[in-house]
């Protein structure tokens, strides 16, 4: 089971054209043609003057082009408030850190052997958006490959505002075609295996951005460039836009909530997501009191490694 620290009900719907461009079409009179002498109007040159127009002007202007410089990429640096259930690994909560550990195993050891992991739940405030920022995160600590945490839910995104990272170019641009998908890209410093693409703003109705090629195409990209991907989608029940998203994915994480997850929309949820089904995440669970002798060993386990590091300083 997972558990997670000051979870808000809110976070679940939220957890250049190079130089010579110009040149390689506007070449002049003398690639093209020249003037007759007569003045009848022009002459289709010789393959002697072809030749010697496409060793100059043409040939300077592809080369100039080939050496463009690479648009540099985009980076995020993490900034994390030690209060945020966020990022466990490194946070003061190790029971939390130690469920995402778990989940991860679970994860690369499933049968299905999952790339693309879509992760949402029955309703608002379940803490899927949390889950995923902190799945990829534990995945990319792994170092096997490289993880792309993908902010799917495009009408109330909440990954950017979590991780203080710009809204655009993101997702929305990529699919519009105003981008491309290296253009939206976000590398965490922190974590150099991770990647964030964010929301992005969509113009029109989120669902015909999905019910399209591009989502597609773009998705075959995630697959050839990543190791793992996870994706942040709005709940499975409210939108047409997770059954879009989950034509292309391995499989689907469900997150509920106890004492806050809707009964009627759990039922509706699951049922949805049954042939696709990963597994079921219980996400801010409390203590129960059978659980005494875990947390005991784990409370000497704590201790254990407490006195190691003290020992070698």
């Amino acid at each position: 089971m997972l558990r997670s620290l000051n979870e808000e009900p809110s976070d679940a719907l939220e957890l250049e054209t190079p130089p010579g461009a110009a040149g390689l079409v506007e070449t002049g009179a003398g690639v093209f043609g020249h003037p007759a002498a007569d003045g009848r109007g022009p002459v289709a040159p010789s393959r002697t003057e072809t030749r010697e127009a496409a060793s100059g002007p043409l040939q300077s202007e592809a080369a100039a082009l080939n050496s463009w410089p690479a648009k540099p990429k985009r980076t995020l640096s993490l900034r994390i408030s030690d209060s945020a259930p966020l990022l466990p690994p490194d946070s003061g909560d190790r029971l939390a850190a130690e469920q995402y550990r778990k989940l991860r195993t679970r994860i690369l050891q499933h049968p299905a052997a999952p790339t693309m992991i879509i992760v949402s739940s029955p309703g608002s405030g379940d803490g899927k958006t949390i889950t995923a920022i902190n799945l990829a995160g534990i995945l990319a600590l792994k170092g096997e490959g490289r993880v792309l945490l993908v902010d799917g839910d495009l009408r109330r995104s909440a990954i950017h505002t979590r991780l203080f990272a710009p809204q655009s170019p993101g997702l929305a641009e990529a699919l519009a075609g105003e981008c491309t998908l290296e253009e939206a890209l976000l590398e965490v410093e922190e974590l150099p295996n991770l990647s964030i693409l964010t929301a992005g703003r969509a113009a029109g109705n989120p669902a015909e951005l999905f019910d399209s090629s591009s989502w597609v195409s773009l998705a075959a990209q995630f697959r050839e460039q990543f190791t793992r991907i996870v994706i942040d989608s709005p709940p499975v029940p409210a939108v047409a836009d997770y059954d879009l998203m989950a034509d292309v994915a391995d499989g689907t994480l469900l997150v509920v909530r106890p004492d806050h997850t809707n009964r009627r929309q759990f039922k509706t949820a699951l049922g949805k997501v049954k042939p696709k089904l990963l597994g079921l995440l219980i996400n801010d669970a409390a203590d129960w009191f059978l659980w005494k002798q875990y947390s005991s060993g784990y409370a000497y386990y704590r201790r254990s490694a407490d006195v190691a590091k003290v020992k070698k300083g």
